[in-house]
């Protein structure tokens, strides 16, 4: 293996030596086309002969280089400091020499064109100062806007000009236009598929259903506001709940609550009869609203309001209503004074409650006689 090293460097240094002289040989047909055709032959030869010098030094080096050189490293990593500036400046020239000749050809063509317009399209060139040129470009957007109105320009309405005349206005023959055409060949084509998706599909409502669903939406989002605005009540906008839940919630509230002073079918014990027609602060659902949520403090009762919310003290209030003429087992006598519903009372459910009188005018006055 040793004895064979020798002649394993030779090969290796003559396939390095053979892609040098490959790729020497193109950049050299390559410059020479461009010298022949576009460029003077002395920036040919200038550039000819920065590109031949550093490939020659790699070269030169490359056989003087050890095995693993050749082999690991390229010819850039080969190459010294003032090698790779000169081949960066002979990049920088082609890179040159390449924008000479787009922008030589660029100015060709540009002369072509308006050599061919002179002849066949005038109306397309403008006369300045510097010359014939060609007329400026007009924007997409106005070229988009011309295609879709298409509008007859104000010189040649006369071609279009109808015979109708009406107080001295003359009417112009205009063709629709291709934006208001394409709406309604839009619409035209989509109409059948509407109607065939929704009336003869499974899968389209009709009108009814369309409805009948809004309508429980409605309802669904009525519900969720009423249920926010629950709490919005006081004594000024309180009304007598009659659902059968708004009750249950106020008996079972009342009797948490009220029984120690009331009893548990409102008797009375140390708090007045609640089942009677008399009341110590009134017998309106808003007074006994007001009652409830203040309280009486020289009396012992406590205000509620910050232990019940405005719906629930609307529903135990709803409920104490509801035990007027239950006549429960041992009643405590009445006190106050004698309350008739005389006025109509608004429910939540926007029935309107008759009041309720016993007995007649006279009746009333003996009662209240007796009292006094």
């Amino acid at each position: 293996m040793g004895k064979n090293r020798p002649a394993e460097v030779q090969i290796l240094k003559k396939i390095r030596l053979a892609r040098i002289k490959s790729r020497f040989n193109t950049t050299y047909l390559m410059f020479k086309f461009i010298s022949t055709h576009v460029l003077a032959k002395r920036t040919f030869y200038i550039v000819w002969i920065g590109m031949f010098t550093p490939i020659i030094c790699v070269a030169q080096e490359a056989e003087e280089e050890v095995v693993s050189n050749v082999i690991y490293k390229g010819i850039w990593e080969s190459m010294n400091m003032p090698e790779k500036m000169l081949v960066v400046l002979c990049g920088l020239m082609i890179v040159g020499a390449i924008y000479a000749v787009m922008h030589l050809n660029s100015a060709l063509m540009h002369i072509q064109k308006v050599r061919y317009l002179e002849e066949y399209a005038p109306d397309q060139l403008v006369v300045t100062d510097a010359g014939v040129q060609l007329a400026p470009k007009v924007p997409w957007w106005k070229k988009l806007k011309a295609y879709w109105v298409q509008a007859m320009p104000t010189e040649k309405e006369a071609t279009i000009m109808l015979d109708h005349e009406y107080d001295g206005i003359r009417e112009l023959d205009n063709r629709l236009p291709p934006w208001w055409l394409g709406i309604m060949y839009v619409t035209m084509a989509f109409a059948p598929i509407y109607i065939g998706y929704q009336h003869f599909s499974e899968y389209g409502i009709s009108n009814r259903e369309q409805y009948a669903l809004e309508m429980e939406e409605a309802q669904l989002r009525i519900d969720e506001f009423l249920a926010t605005q629950a709490n919005a009540v006081d004594e000024t906008n309180v009304t007598v709940l009659t659902t059968d839940d708004d009750l249950a919630m106020g008996e079972m509230i009342y009797s948490s609550n009220c029984v120690a002073c009331h009893g548990a079918f409102g008797e009375g014990t140390i708090g007045p009869n609640l089942t009677d027609d008399y009341w110590l602060h009134g017998g309106s659902i808003a007074d006994v609203f007001t009652t409830i949520k203040y309280g009486v403090v020289e009396k012992g009762m406590q205000a509620w309001k910050t232990n019940l919310s405005p719906h629930q003290m609307q529903q135990v209030a709803s409920y104490i209503k509801g035990m007027r003429g239950s006549e429960p087992n041992n009643p405590k006598p009445p006190e106050g004074e004698l309350y008739v519903e005389a006025e109509e009372e608004t429910t939540e459910n926007g029935e309107e409650e008759s009041g309720i009188q016993e007995g007649n005018e006279d009746e009333a006055t003996e009662e209240s006689t007796e009292e006094k």
